[in-house]
């Protein structure tokens, strides 16, 4: 028996008729228009998350579509994209080296992460506190794992943190790491951070990777005779952590044991599985036909984030080093900076150039080498291409500017309001340590380029791969150069990339004003896009050669 089934009038003889009023009011009540649709609000709210597949990858929370991204969106006419640069901070560096005694004087680099988190920005980066390289190295093997946080991405503080030892004290910003073969805690090189708060286990929400350099002797598990003996391995070394300050190691040996030297400088965690990816140049690897290469990014994968494919995957080499001919000088340096979007993965790599002419043999070994910072993007984790071949999203300054020689990318991105913020470091290649700190550099949201009209006077339009919906999500646009008199079209196409009724046609959409992420509002009564079936998104530019596209978005509001 349901509440409408309530016998009423059995309760007449006992309560009285004033009672019996009373009780149907409130009945009434509960059935009013507005208890109804609070219902159904509430419904909508018990629904399970919005999940969107782009071409039957992975499902996420929200569906990036990148003008750059080619996969994302492969169907163009009459369209160009246009690349921009970021701006930089006029603050930079916005954090500097430490003051003499701290473990950051020698230096304060990028060779880490940055995470939006609570209202806060917290940053992983490498110190170093003697001021000067020996052998190509930090004396001892060992830049500390160092810890900053920010409420706006400039400001930094350096929290003193009480966990490690330091010239006779704790107070200060170093992050405890601890192993059961101590010289695996050692952090020396590259350092990524990762939060994953799906993980079960509490004790490994935070989870990272970087590169030790143990001696032959702590390394449990040998290695590979691939390349020459060296007197320290470049060794792959995960820890996990419940606060991101208090780390414990995998393990009793490297990720790479029983492989070659590795130089781990990423982490990400993309279709069910955790990749790792870094450098290596020859001899312990090379091209596919056997041939040597300069550095390129190479990537390892694991399902559990304790046991790692010996099996590596090439993910990303500039262009002139897979000609017949290699270009002269070019190479990728310690792989990317990267940004996992959920369908998409973008990221800055590095532009290394050699020096015009070798240093001296009493010179620092890689004096002269410039870097730039260029953009990179994949669709399945694994391989990654460069959207416009050369295009520096950061390039390093002119001369006499605080960052004038090299750059350091690091896994340090955050889409905050209208911007994205991406901050990274200078190396002096010359091994003096100059300026080496940490700069701030912007963009429009998501405004790493444009798709706009190339040939006047021509129809121009792009549409999307097809993508497939679980719950109630909605479209979204990020584009500039828009109006009234001047609307961007939009349309949903179906499976056979015709116009869907009720999305198309007199029914299609209407973009007149310019924003970085506008909800795509239909003329009919449709709130949410349809759900479980293959779509996709065409959109048409105004006569007007003025539209700038920089991004689509499909998720929840």
């Amino acid at each position: 028996m349901n509440r409408l089934q309530l016998p009423v009038a059995s309760l007449a003889p006992t309560w009285g008729k004033h009672t019996l009023l009373l009780v149907l009011f409130v009945f009434s009540l509960q059935f009013s228009p507005q208890t109804v649709r609070g219902e159904e609000q509430n419904a909508r709210d018990l629904k399970p998350p919005v999940r969107v597949s782009v071409s039957g990858g992975p499902e996420v929370e929200e569906a990036v579509f990148f003008s750059f991204d080619d996969h994302a969106i492969p169907w163009r006419d009459n369209l160009q994209l246009t690349p921009v640069e970021a701006k930089k901070h006029p603050a930079n560096p916005v954090l500097r080296r430490g003051p003499a005694g701290t473990p950051d004087h020698g230096h304060a680099i990028l060779y880490g992460s940055v995470l939006q988190m609570d209202g806060k920005f917290r940053m992983w980066y490498l110190g170093m506190f003697e001021t000067k390289i020996k052998a190509g190295q930090a004396p001892g093997w060992w830049r500390p794992m160092c810890y900053a946080e920010s409420t706006d991405g400039v400001n930094w503080i350096k929290p003193k943190l009480g966990l490690v030892e330091f010239n006779g004290n704790k107070q200060n910003n170093i992050c405890l790491v601890e192993s059961t073969v101590p010289s695996l805690s050692k952090v020396n090189d590259f350092l990524t951070v990762m939060y994953d708060p799906k993980d079960p286990d509490p004790n490994r929400r935070y989870k990272c990777v970087y590169i030790a350099h143990p001696p032959f002797d702590d390394v449990r598990g040998g290695r590979s005779r691939i390349g020459p003996d060296e007197r320290r391995w470049g060794a792959f070394i995960s820890a996990t952590s419940a606060d991101g300050l208090s780390w414990k190691v995998i393990g009793d040996r490297p990720m790479n044991s029983g492989g070659e030297r590795f130089e781990v400088s990423g982490l990400y965690h993309y279709n069910g599985f955790y990749y790792a990816t870094g450098q290596l140049i020859s001899p312990w690897t090379w091209r596919m036909d056997g041939s040597d290469i300069g550095r390129v990014m190479l990537t390892y994968r694991s399902s559990d984030f304790k046991n790692w494919s010996r099996a590596k995957a090439t993910s990303f080499a500039r262009p002139g080093q897979f000609t017949a001919k290699p270009i002269t000088g070019q190479q990728t340096h310690m792989g990317a900076g990267l940004w996992n979007r959920g369908n998409a993965i973008i990221g800055l790599y590095g532009m290394w150039q050699d020096a015009a002419k070798k240093p001296k043999d009493n010179e620092y070994w890689n004096e002269g080498v410039t870097v730039d910072l260029g953009l990179i993007v994949s669709n399945d984790g694994i391989h990654f291409r460069e959207p416009v071949a050369d295009h520096k999203v950061i390039s390093r300054g002119k001369k006499n500017e605080w960052d004038n020689t090299a750059l350091l990318q690091g896994h340090a991105f955050a889409n905050i309001g209208d911007k994205t913020m991406m901050w990274y470091s200078h190396w002096d290649t010359g091994g003096k340590l100059r300026n080496m700190e940490i700069g701030l550099a912007t963009l429009r949201r998501d405004g790493f380029g444009y798709l706009s009209r190339k040939v006047s006077d021509s129809a121009a339009y792009f549409a999307t791969a097809p993508f497939k919906i679980r719950g109630d999500a909605k479209l979204f646009v990020n584009v500039d150069g828009v109006s009234s008199t001047a609307a961007l079209t939009v349309e949903l196409l179906d499976e056979r990339a015709k116009p869907l009724a009720g999305f198309s046609g007199k029914d299609a959409a209407q973009i007149k004003k310019s924003g970085t992420h506008l909800e795509v509002i239909w003329p009919g009564s449709h709130d949410w896009l349809p759900a479980n079936r293959n779509i996709s998104v065409k959109v048409s530019y105004p006569k007007a050669n003025s539209a700038k596209v920089y991004a689509v978005y499909v998720g929840k509001n």
